[in-house]
C-alpha cells in the first residue's frame, strides 16, 4: 500500500512510500482510506509549528474517511462495508470535556499517533465513526475538524432561527457553518477578500456579503445592516486583532465562538468592552463523538453536502516531487 511520510519539517519533504497492508487485532478495525481532508492544523503540523521535535519519518493529515475492510474478532460496533469518518478526539466521547478526554497525545495527524494519508489504516474503534447516509466519502472526510468545529460553534452560541450570525472568510469551518445557519433559518453574513468567493457564498445562502479589503469600514456596515444591534453570534476563525473587531460588532449578550488561529496565537480586547457588551467569548476545540453523532443527524435530516474541491494527494505529491 501506498503511504506519504513526512521525512523532515517542510512540505517538500513528503514522500511517497509503500509499506505492507497490516492485520488488525481483536480489538481493531482495517480501513481503506478513501479521501482526506486538509486542515489548517495540517500545515502546522507538517512545518513543525505544534512540534518542532516531531519523531520522524510520520504520517500527517488529521481527517480521513474511508471503507472498513475487515475488523477484529472482539469489534462488534463495525463491519466490513461500513463507510466511516476519523474522530479527532477520540476519548471525548460526551459530556464536557477534560485534560484527559481532549489529550493531544491521542490526536491522530498532531504527531504521536498516525494520520490519514495511507492507502490502509489500523484504528481503534473510538477513532471511527459510521458517516451520514447522504454523503460520499469524499464529503464526509471534511466532517471530524471542520464540520463538527462549525456545528459546535453555533450550538454554544444557542443558535435560533431568525438569528444573525457573522461568519469570517471562506474556509471549510465558515462555509460548513453557513451550511448550517441556513438550514436552522437563522441569516448568515460573511467576509472575505475576494468578490468571486462571496458571490459563491450568495448561492449557498448567504444573507449579507462584505469584502472586507475594498470596505475596511465593516464594522460600522454590519451595524447599520442590523439596525444598530449588531450580530447575535461570531464564528471567530481569524483570532488575533479580528477578536476585537467581532466584539465590536457583537450585539449586547452576544456569543463568540473562538476557533481559530490564523492571525496568530495571541490576541487583546478592551475589557471595557467586553463588560458592556456583556458578551460571552468561548474558546473551543471540535467536539466530543455524540456532538458528532448530533451533526451527522441532521446533516441527513437537511441533507446538507459540504462544499468540496477534490484533488488526489497520491498525484499531487508525485507532480509535487517530481517522481
Amino acid at each position: 500500500m501506498k503511504t506519504v511520510e513526512l521525512h523532515a519539517l517542510g512540505i517538500s519533504n513528503l514522500k511517497v512510500n509503500e509499506q505492507p497492508v497490516p492485520v488488525p487485532k481483536p480489538e481493531e478495525v482495517l480501513v481503506k482510506i478513501e479521501a482526506v481532508s486538509l486542515n489548517y492544523v495540517d500545515l502546522l503540523v507538517v512545518k513543525g509549528l505544534l512540534n518542532p521535535n516531531l519523531e520522524l519519518p510520520y504520517i500527517p493529515v488529521c481527517d480521513g474517511a474511508g471503507i472498513v475492510e475487515s475488523v477484529g474478532a472482539n469489534v462488534t460496533e463495525f463491519q466490513p462495508g461500513d463507510k466511516v469518518a476519523t474522530t479527532f478526539i477520540p476519548n471525548w466521547i460526551s459530556d464536557k470535556p477534560t485534560s484527559q478526554t481532549t489529550d493531544y497525545l491521542a490526536r491522530q495527524g498532531l504527531g504521536n499517533v498516525a494520520g490519514q494519508l495511507s492507502e490502509y489504516k489500523i484504528f481503534q474503534v473510538n477513532q471511527l465513526i459510521k458517516i451520514p447516509v447522504n454523503l460520499s466519502l469524499v464529503e464526509a472526510s471534511a466532517l471530524p475538524i471542520a464540520g463538527l468545529t462549525a456545528w459546535n460553534a453555533l450550538k454554544y452560541g444557542n443558535l435560533q432561527a431568525g438569528d444573525t450570525v457573522l461568519l469570517h472568510g471562506t474556509g471549510g469551518v465558515s462555509i460548513f457553518a453557513l451550511q448550517f445557519v441556513k438550514a436552522l433559518g437563522a441569516k448568515a453574513i460573511i467576509t472575505s477578500s475576494s468578490d468571486e468567493k462571496l458571490e459563491r457564498t450568495k448561492n449557498l445562502g448567504a444573507y449579507f456579503t462584505i469584502n472586507y479589503k475594498t470596505t475596511p469600514d465593516w464594522e460600522n456596515i454590519i451595524y447599520k445592516y442590523t439596525d444598530g444591534k449588531g450580530v447575535d453570534i461570531v464564528v471567530e476563525t481569524v483570532g488575533g486583532s479580528n477578536l476585537q473587531k467581532s466584539l465590536n460588532v457583537l450585539r449586547m449578550g452576544g456569543h463568540i465562538s473562538v476557533v481559530g488561529l490564523l492571525d496568530g496565537f495571541e490576541t487583546s480586547i478592551n475589557t471595557l468592552a467586553l463588560l458592556h457588551q456583556q458578551a460571552t467569548i468561548k474558546g473551543m476545540e471540535v467536539g466530543s463523538t455524540n456532538d458528532f453523532i448530533a451533526m451527522n443527524q441532521a446533516i441527513e435530516a437537511y441533507n446538507i453536502h459540504p462544499v468540496m474541491i477534490k484533488f488526489s494527494p497520491y498525484n499531487r505529491l508525485k507532480l509535487h516531487l517530481n517522481i
